[in-house]
């Protein structure tokens, strides 16, 4: 279907310069209709046909191939026989073609030469080999760049599905492993932290699966993650979470925020009252700023390294390019990670 519809816009252009030179330039000239119709028609189709010889030929077989003294060898001799052959034709139609008016007032019919008929032949022969060789070329360079941009976007799109298909095991191991402490400690809160784990579980797997989420969805996610991890501190864990501005209908990649709460509570002192992790987040219609601080637990080092952070840099790159600003400060006591983000 796409190339019956690039022969048709090539029949529809071709006809229009044809139609143009032979209506417009007609009504501006002495020729006669006969000798427009065989100079501009007759003629116009065999410069249009070497024009296509050039261009569906020519060039994929020589050019392209890098066969440059070939393509030049085998374009010279083609021009030679049109010229050849253009001058056979034009000897049936000698009035029409080979002579011309001259004199004073143009009164004297002059019969044009062979030699002369050839080389002004040869310059319009040239001119359809060039505009056929600019024409492959912008073609094939429009084309390579859609191709290049295709596969980098299937790149792209694979390595997010990957990136994302981290997020979930690597939540999924951290919350384990703080039910695992409460189910060790027979505590009563372990029923609560299933419960509060299959509603995070269940956004992330029916609900994240779009580009992008409600802002306000991927805000509750952050609260339940966080009263699951109170749950796990029997509720002596103390984060100053506070959100601030107007939540309407901005949108946001889902699971983009969490690996920093993650790595508060796993890396950070979360049972201090005198110390708590501090969480804000400032968002209007078309900014998103995101603040979060917890002092350091130099005994809570995961010696393997997370993958959490490096993960979220990636998709920051890939998602939200020029977008962002990511400023994280690894301090003696404490650990900032600041995110202003153009939603």
């Amino acid at each position: 279907m796409k190339k019956i519809w690039q022969i048709i816009a090539h029949i529809v252009i071709w006809t229009s310069i044809i139609l143009f030179f032979l209506f417009v330039v007609h009504n501006n000239t002495k020729m006669s209709t006969q000798s427009m119709l065989v100079i501009i028609v007759l003629f116009g189709a065999i410069n249009i046909s070497l024009f296509y010889l050039n261009y569906l030929f020519f060039i994929p077989q020589f050019l392209n191939k890098k066969r440059y003294g070939a393509y030049i060898f085998i374009v010279i001799v083609t021009m030679v026989i049109y010229g050849v052959g253009k001058y056979g034709i034009g000897l049936l139609f000698k009035q029409d073609v080979l002579t011309h008016m001259a004199g004073p007032n143009e009164t004297k019919r002059v019969v044009i030469g062979f030699w002369s008929y050839f080389t002004s032949t040869l310059f319009n022969s040239g001119i359809f080999i060039c505009l056929s060789v600019l024409l492959k070329f912008s073609v094939d360079w429009f084309l390579n760049e859609r191709i290049q941009r295709d596969l980098e976007n299937q790149r792209l799109t694979a390595e997010l599905a990957f990136l994302k298909s981290q997020i979930n095991p690597h939540f999924l191991f951290n919350s384990l492993n703080s039910i695992y402490s409460l189910a060790y400690q027979h505590s009563e809160n372990t029923p609560g932290a299933i419960l509060k784990l299959s509603e995070i579980m269940r956004y992330m797997l029916y609900e994240c699966n779009d580009n992008k989420v409600d802002l306000s969805k991927e805000l509750q996610y952050l609260q339940n993650y966080i009263d699951l991890q109170k749950i796990r501190f029997g509720n002596n864990a103390y984060i100053d979470f506070k959100v601030d501005g107007e939540i309407t209908d901005q949108q946001i990649v889902p699971l983009l925020l969490i690996a920093f709460i993650e790595n508060a509570f796993k890396h950070g002192i979360a049972n201090d009252s005198l110390s708590p992790i501090t969480l804000f987040v400032n968002v209007n219609q078309q900014h998103l700023q995101f603040y979060i601080r917890n002092k350091k637990h130099r005994n809570n080092r995961d010696p393997l390294g997370g993958i959490g952070l490096n993960n979220v840099k990636r998709r920051l790159d890939l998602l939200y390019p020029g977008k962002y600003n990511l400023d994280i400060r690894d301090e003696t006591d404490t650990y900032t990670c600041e995110l202003s983000l153009v939603l």
